[in-house]
């Protein structure tokens, strides 16, 4: 049978139409699409503007130059991210969630380096505990190890397992139960001249959704993130059967 221009089929639950009458649907779809970036500007705005809070606790970490302060971290830069990721004491693999964050973060400081932003990852496991993880990841930023310290703790990536026990604990800005005693986030700081820092910012659970440029890959596409089902993995292992899966 041949079909018309106007004529409809449905293609795996799709429309199929004339590329006159898909244009049209894009046009209307691009009005909600300008919608959305103008609220997005304006979420960032308002991100911007909320209120700091001054650190008052010395923070000491471990990384590769040895012992160092939450003011080392900043290096030459005015403002740090710091992306909690989950490997805990003892682990011999990260957070597979974690890792595929983690794995947008050294094209990202290809320039954000030249922003006035430092971006170093904090874990709770002794420093050398991931470093050979790290390897096998290949992964260039910075990692250091919050062990020992209570930053974890003071910024809601960690819980004691005793408060876990106990029933509810305060993250992502309400009270819930949780299991693990390590969580995702990412917090940011700012250092002014005199050498005072202050938090701006902390996110946890889909906030972090912004830090994914895949995800966005994947929201152009027909089949989306196909979250249902679970697809990603540690990137060296997506052929390995075995593997767990996210």
């Amino acid at each position: 049978m041949i079909t018309t221009p106007d004529a409809k089929e449905n293609i795996e639950g799709h429309q199929v139409v004339s590329e006159e009458e898909w244009i049209r649907a894009r046009q209307e779809l691009l009005k909600k699409e300008k919608e959305l970036s103008r609220a997005i500007d304006e979420l960032s705005r308002q991100r911007r503007e909320l209120p700091w809070v001054r650190v008052e606790k010395d923070y000491v970490f471990e990384g590769p130059n040895g012992k160092e302060t939450l003011a080392d971290l900043f290096g030459k830069n005015s403002q740090l991210i710091v992306y909690h990721f989950m490997y805990a004491p003892g682990w011999t693999e990260g957070c597979v969630g974690c890792s595929f964050v983690s794995d947008h973060i050294d094209c990202a400081n290809l320039h954000l380096m030249h922003h006035d932003i430092s971006v170093v990852v904090v874990s709770r496991a002794p420093y050398n505990e991931f470093q050979a993880f790290k390897k096998r990841m290949d992964w260039k930023f910075k990692w250091v190890s919050s062990f020992g310290s209570d930053f974890n703790y003071d910024y809601q990536a960690s819980f004691k397992r005793e408060d876990l026990d106990r029933g509810e604990v305060f993250y992502n800005y309400k009270m819930q139960k949780l299991k693990g005693e390590d969580q995702p986030g990412a917090s940011v700081f700012y250092k002014n001249e005199h050498g005072d820092i202050f938090h701006t910012y902390s996110s946890y659970e889909r906030g972090l959704d912004i830090l994914l440029g895949a995800h966005n890959y994947l929201d152009l596409t027909p089949k989306g993130r196909n979250e249902a089902g679970g697809w990603w993995k540690l990137h060296d292992s997506y052929d390995d059967p075995d593997a767990e899966r996210h």
